[in-house]
């Protein structure tokens, strides 16, 4: 079974329901924690009462640096709402480490910033090397693979549009969201990844709703394709796309094919002008809720309660 896994100021937790045991371990990064599972599996067996997880201050179970990588358009159903047809290409682009904050911190919105949004992606975290040239088959990940984590790609959606520039839209600080669990996998765990459900809601209104089954490129896939040109270590974490729901969606095939006509700043300008109208983006105030769980409970990240607040 997972073992789920809190970072904190003081060290690292076993979580056993609402309370949790610390681990006897003098790892300070995620790759180290990673490399010390004979301690983890301690504190999972102890019988210590623990700690109410209710007093903890998560942070980050994904230490920085590392690598942050993350894939685009690998839902079926963001894929619709996106606006594209037929084969999609496998894509990745890189995020700032810098990014990444903790379950409950907010998430900050630039004040140069009017259309940001969420996206609820399931972070794989690497427990292993994977050089150049690995080819990953499904019995393999396991081998690469040590935990789950939630993430949140928050995105500045003019940024991204009007530069075409994910790597600046995606990267600010508090942009990745991460935790609040490490999920450790056990080997027979991966067999049950397709019927993890990501849920993600905006002060209490169900936004994204998907399984893994909605997925075009799925782990093993999207790490052998990764590795024709990418190495990742040990506590790298690759997003791995994110299901339909979010604020922004394709506009009509009619309103796009007359925009193609249009110089592109009159074209940004009116697409911008109709996305005001838009409710769904994310403002100062508004509370994000995002879980990723099975059914039955046997992998459960946790939950993820990040507010959302202006720049000072």
């Amino acid at each position: 079974m997972s073992i789920n896994v809190l970072r904190t100021a003081d060290g690292w937790w076993v979580v056993r329901g609402d309370r949790a045991v610390p681990v006897e371990t003098k790892a300070a990064t995620t790759a180290e924690l990673l490399a010390d599972r004979p301690a983890v599996r301690e504190a999972a067996a102890s019988g210590e009462p623990g700690t109410p997880v209710a007093d903890l201050v998560a942070l980050s179970p994904v230490t920085t640096p590392c690598r942050v990588v993350a894939q685009m358009v690998n839902y079926r159903s963001h894929a619709r709402d996106s606006g594209f047809k037929g084969e999609i290409p496998p894509a990745f682009f890189r995020k700032a480490s810098g990014s990444v904050s903790g379950p409950g911190d907010a998430v900050v919105r630039p004040s140069h910033v009017k259309f940001l949004d969420y996206e609820i992606e399931l972070g794989l975290v690497m427990g292993a090397p994977l050089p150049v040239g690995t080819v990953v088959e499904e019995r393999d990940l396991p081998s690469y693979v040590a935990a789950l984590v939630i993430t949140n790609d928050i995105s500045a959606r003019e940024v991204q549009l009007t530069k075409t520039q994910f790597y600046e839209s995606k990267s600010y600080p508090t942009f990745t969201p991460t935790g609040p669990h490490l999920t450790l996998l056990e080997p027979e765990d991966f067999a049950h990844l397709l019927d993890l459900r990501l849920k993600l809601s905006v002060n209490g209104e169900l936004r994204q709703d998907r399984t893994l089954a909605d997925m075009i490129v799925r782990p093993a896939q999207a790490l052998t394709l990764l590795a024709r040109f990418q190495t990742l270590d040990a506590g790298d974490l690759l997003l791995t796309g994110t299901p339909g729901g979010t604020a922004l969606k394709a506009p009509p095939k009619a309103v796009e094919k007359i925009g193609a006509l249009l110089p592109p700043a009159v074209k940004w300008k009116a697409f911008f002008k109709s996305q005001a109208k838009n409710p769904h983006y994310l403002s100062p105030g508004d509370v994000i809720t995002a879980t990723i769980a099975t059914p039955d409970g046997r992998i459960d990240l946790g939950e993820q309660r990040t507010p959302v607040a202006a720049a000072n």
